[in-house]
C-alpha cells in the first residue's frame, strides 16, 4: 500500500469501549503513512452506513472477530464481496480473535496496524448457506464446543467429586446424540436413522472438508462444494456464534470469495499450505 492510499477506518463500538488505549496505537500508526478517514460508529446501524460510504476508499476494522464476520457479511449481501479486499486491526479478548488469528492476522496492534500498510491481499475461501449467512472459519453442526475432545474440566470436576460421595465412581460419561441427515453434493453421508454425535465442516482448497460423527462408528470424512444438513429442530456454531434452531440448512464452498490484508510472509504460508 502506498503513502498515498486512502484508508476508511472503522472502529467498532466494543473495541473503543474495551480497549481505548489500542484504538489509539491502530489509528495513529495508520494516520501515520495514509491518508485515514476515521469513523467512529455508536451501533451496528452506523457500522453498516459507515461501510456503504466508503467509496473508493480501502475498509479498515478495528475490532474483534464479530466486527469482521459483520463486515464480511455486509459486504457479501452487497454483492461486493469480491471487489478489493478488506483489513483487520484486532482489538478484544483473545477468545473474541481466535477467527482472525487462525486468518494470519497479527496478535499485536501495531504489526496488524502495519500490516495493513505493507501487507499483501489473500484471496480466501467462504461458506455461504442458503439464508445469505457466512462462515469465515470452522462449522459445527449443532452447536458443541468440540467434536471429539477430551472430557472438560468440568465434567472432571464432577468426576472427582462422585468419587468422594459413591464407590465406584462411574467410567464414562454418556455422550449426546443426534438424528441429522447429511448429503454432500447429494451424497448421503447419514441419515436420520443413525444417530451422530455431530458434524464438523472447514472450507479446504474451494471445497467444503465435511467429517460425519457416528455415535458407534469411525468418522466419515468427505469433500464437497454444497452441504445440506436436516433433521430435527438443530443449532449450529460458526465463528464464535451459535445459530438456530432450524430444520434444515445449505452452505456452499466459495474458493477465494473474499480478500484480507495480511503480512506478506503470512500470506505467503497461506498460500503455500493451500
Amino acid at each position: 500500500m502506498s503513502d498515498h492510499d486512502q484508508l476508511l477506518v472503522i472502529v467498532d463500538p466494543v473495541a473503543r469501549r474495551s480497549d481505548g488505549e489500542s484504538v489509539r496505537i491502530a489509528k495513529d500508526v495508520l494516520s501515520a503513512r495514509a491518508e485515514a478517514k476515521i469513523c467512529l460508529p455508536d451501533s451496528p446501524e452506523e457500522f453498516t452506513r459507515a461501510l456503504a460510504r466508503r467509496g473508493s476508499r480501502h475498509p479498515v476494522v478495528l475490532g474483534d472477530d464479530r466486527a469482521l464476520l459483520r463486515t464480511v457479511t455486509l459486504l457479501h449481501r452487497e454483492r461486493e464481496l469480491a471487489e478489493g479486499a478488506l483489513s483487520l486491526v484486532p482489538i478484544g479478548p483473545p477468545d473474541a480473535l481466535e477467527v482472525a488469528h487462525a486468518l494470519g492476522v497479527p496478535r499485536s496492534t501495531p504489526a496488524a496496524a502495519r500490516a495493513v500498510l505493507d501487507g499483501a491481499v489473500r484471496r480466501l475461501d467462504l461458506l455461504v448457506d442458503d439464508s445469505d449467512g457466512v462462515v469465515l472459519g470452522d462449522l459445527l453442526v449443532p452447536a458443541v464446543r468440540d467434536l471429539g475432545a477430551p472430557t472438560s474440566s468440568v465434567w472432571g470436576t464432577c468426576r472427582s467429586l462422585v468419587r468422594t460421595l459413591v464407590r465406584p465412581a462411574p467410567t464414562a460419561l454418556a455422550v449426546r446424540t443426534y438424528r441429522l441427515r447429511v448429503e454432500a453434493d447429494g451424497v448421503l453421508l447419514a441419515d436420520v436413522d443413525t444417530p451422530v454425535e455431530g458434524v464438523s465442516v472447514r472450507s479446504v482448497a474451494g471445497t467444503a472438508e465435511v467429517i460425519v460423527h457416528p455415535s458407534a462408528a469411525p468418522a466419515l470424512h468427505g469433500t464437497a462444494r454444497t452441504l445440506t444438513v436436516s433433521g430435527p429442530d438443530f443449532r449450529y456454531r460458526a465463528d464464535g456464534r451459535v445459530t438456530g434452531p432450524v430444520r434444515r440448512r445449505t452452505w456452499t464452498a466459495r474458493a477465494g470469495a473474499w480478500g484480507l490484508t495480511l503480512p506478506r510472509e503470512a500470506a505467503q504460508e497461506l498460500r503455500t499450505a493451500t
